[in-house]
């Protein structure tokens, strides 16, 4: 992968995870302010789905490395995202 492509991966990725930061500040707000529960409990599914996106988007990342990159043995990639993906979902 090229410097520009990981840089444009970073940037993404930092990006998103400042919006789920948003939300996650959010939450705390409604807790604060004593929201109704139903309200709380749609955020929280809220944030949770968009960090389950970034990560998800991690994972694409990992296999285009090991496709984009020639001296990366493939199969070694897709058993390390494997393991990862395995492990942490």
């Amino acid at each position: 992968m090229t410097n520009q492509v990981v840089a444009a991966h970073q940037d993404a990725m930092l990006k998103r995870l400042a919006r789920i930061e948003g939300q996650i500040r959010g939450l705390q707000a409604m807790i604060r302010r004593g929201t109704e529960c139903e309200a709380i409990a749609q955020q929280f599914s809220a944030s949770r789905k968009a960090l389950d996106r970034a990560y998800q988007q991690m994972l694409v990342c990992l296999l285009e490395e090991a496709m984009l990159d020639p001296a990366q043995d493939t199969s070694e990639t897709l058993d390390r995202v494997r393991a990862i993906f395995t492990k942490y979902t």
